[in-house]
């Protein structure tokens, strides 16, 4: 999915009534990859990039952006606090964990081992006979029942997510089987390690007040979990901590060893950017700071912690596709239903320009869904790619074929004037015309006119130079930036003309790719298919990704899912930082290397208590 997506599932013989026959199908495995080989043995004792003799302790002090009002992450309803989220968070342990320094790889927890079929059409999963929730109730096959009925239920990701599970029964004491609707679909039993495992028992319960729980609907009541953490003090949208769990089930896992050092994790939510930005450089309030601002890691970095070397900058590669960030189109409205409409809108960002007087020339420019390595669709199609978008070639451009996708480039002087001749000539073939103001207006005469909405007042300043060069052509825009409730809300509901939002691509492509362009989640509220693709075509080639049979056929069909997306024109790309800034306070350690896949894995990190103690003197 959006991110790796680790193996689960399982299917036991005298139940499921397949017989089981191959050696494979015998194999119990202790964890999973989508391709090449797991990084780690069964016996292996940590991840290489951890100190597993790091010490426990201390409080680690973050800030956050905005609010939160529920603790209920499993549904689209309401906004839950940072490392509360639908995979889990700090709180919930899933049935495997998504490996942190190896792409498409993931390792039992909850589920300490597996065994597949070799099609694929089912799975068995054995629980840990340690694994327990915080109250000390087992974790039980009921639980993991539940747990995918409600998830599919109430949460639009994982319905989609999980859509081709069947069924799912108790096979033993310790066990569940996984059937799936699909045979050769290789990811299902590996996705199925991304399930939350949630405690029926007390979510079929009642509150201190006896009032009975609903899963369905939000709470502030801290849940309870399974996980490394446990919610502490909190102010509802103002303050959360998180404690560790002192007898934590799964402290002795290997992919535990060396992580969640913290006693405990507090995060202080600010409304403002910048006073989150001054809390670091004051400290006792965060303790590190993942810089997002240009500007800031260029010419800020001068305050007297860095000068008396108290607080040091870091930078981190990352190894695996880059974050999408677009404005997204709105296609479920007529106005932007028309290709040249929104090509046309495109030609009018202006990158080359951004990025030299306000980026200091940091950033790279995103042409990709799919952007960095081996998905990301370049030059023009050829081989298996192209046999492939030759089956549509009457529902494509003929372009696709013959010419490379490339965004428009303003660093010649004169480009500025063409590019928007050109999108003057594409809206006037969509229909639109100029009236006496100078205004682009369509057939009837109405005004053309977007509002683009943010939640990040710190975009003002690259947006707005997008927002005056539309001005500059005729239309009518404005740009909104709405607090992190209203965005949200307007979001789950599609209600934006054009909007900023990240996608997150998994190294291996599948099942998640529904939630982000397939016609069943273009109007399921909460989805990510946030410009309302709703393409037969594209549902095709979606289907064809998850059932790909091999890393090969399946690199060719991301490629003409990509390259149909891109001259689609749904979003006009934005850019991203192929590095991680990074600063923090010197009592914070970091173990080096950080693990290029993930960039930083914080959870690795701990405290020097007798520098910490330096430091508030």
């Amino acid at each position: 999915m959006r991110f790796v997506f680790a193996s689960l599932f399982a299917v036991f013989v005298s139940i499921s009534g397949i017989g089981v026959t191959h050696a494979d199908e015998e194999k119990w495995l202790h964890g999973d990859t989508l391709f090449g080989e797991l990084k780690y043995g069964p016996d292996f004792a940590h991840y290489d990039y951890v100190n597993p003799d790091a010490p426990k302790g201390g409080q680690l002090k973050r800030t956050a952006f905005g609010g939160y009002d529920t603790f209920n992450p499993f549904i689209p309803r309401g906004r839950p606090p940072v490392q509360l989220n639908y995979f889990g968070g700090l709180i919930y342990d899933r049935f495997f964990e998504q490996s942190q320094d190896q792409a498409s790889a993931s390792y039992g927890m909850i589920a300490k081992e597996f065994r597949k079929a070799d099609d694929s059409s089912w799975a068995v999963y054995k629980i840990n006979e340690k694994a327990r929730f915080h109250d000390g109730e087992p974790i039980k096959p009921e639980d993991v029942i539940w747990s995918m009925k409600v998830l599919r239920e109430n949460y639009p990701l994982w319905s989609g997510y999980f859509k081709n599970v069947e069924s799912v029964e108790k096979t033993g004491d310790h066990e569940v089987t996984f059937k799936f609707d699909q045979k050769g679909n290789r990811e299902l039993p590996h996705i199925i390690g991304d399930l939350v495992i949630l405690p029926k028992h007390w979510w079929e319960g009642t509150d201190a007040d006896g009032n009975k729980r609903d899963i369905s609907q939000p709470t502030t009541e801290p849940p309870l979990g399974s996980g490394p953490y446990k919610i502490g003090k909190y102010e509802l949208g103002k303050y959360i901590e998180y404690d560790r769990v002192e007898d934590y089930w799964a402290e002795d896992i290997p992919i535990r060893k060396g992580r969640f050092n913290f006693d405990s994790i507090r995060y202080t939510y600010f409304l403002n950017q910048n006073a989150m930005w001054e809390a670091f450089k004051k400290g006792q309030i965060a303790d590190y700071w993942v810089e997002s601002k240009e500007s800031r890691w260029v010419k800020e970095y001068n305050f007297n912690a860095i000068e008396k070397g108290d607080v040091e900058k870091l930078t981190f590669p990352i190894e695996r596709g880059q974050v999408y960030e677009g404005y997204f189109f709105n296609t479920r409205l007529d106005k932007f239903k028309d290709v040249r409409v929104r090509e046309a809108i495109t030609l009018m960002l202006d990158f080359e320009t951004l990025n030299k007087n306000l980026f200091f020339g940091l950033y790279t420019r995103t042409d990709s869904f799919f952007e960095g390595g081996e998905l990301e669709s370049t030059g023009i199609p050829e081989g298996r790619e192209k046999e492939i978008l030759e089956a549509y070639k009457d529902k494509l451009p003929a372009d696709i074929f013959t010419k490379e996708f490339r965004l428009p480039d303003y660093s010649k002087p004169a480009t500025k004037r063409k590019l928007q001749r050109r999108a003057l000539k594409l809206f006037k073939e969509a229909g639109f015309t100029f009236d006496t103001n100078r205004t682009l207006v369509d057939a009837s005469g109405k005004p053309f006119e977007i509002e683009l909405i943010t939640f990040d007042p710190q975009s003002e300043r690259s947006t707005n130079s997008f927002v005056s060069a539309l001005k500059g052509i005729g239309i009518k825009v404005s740009l909104r930036v709405l607090d992190t409730a209203q965005f949200k809300l307007r979001s789950d509901n599609f209600d934006f003309d054009m909007a900023s939002y990240p996608t997150i691509q998994s190294a291996s492509p599948g099942n998640e790719q529904r939630d982000y362009w397939s016609s069943s989640s273009a109007d399921t509220i909460g989805s990510r298919n946030y410009a309302g693709i709703n393409d037969p075509m594209i549902d095709e080639l979606v289907e064809k990704i998850i059932l790909a049979p091999t890393r090969e056929e399946l690199v060719a069909l991301t490629h003409a899912l990509d390259r149909i997306l891109k001259w689609r024109y749904y979003a006009v790309p934005q850019w991203h930082n192929p590095v991680v800034w990074f600063a923090k306070w010197r009592h914070i350690q970091v173990p080096q290397p950080q693990p290029p896949y993930r960039g930083v894995d914080s959870l690795s990190f701990w405290i020097d208590e007798a520098q910490e103690k330096e430091l508030k003197q």
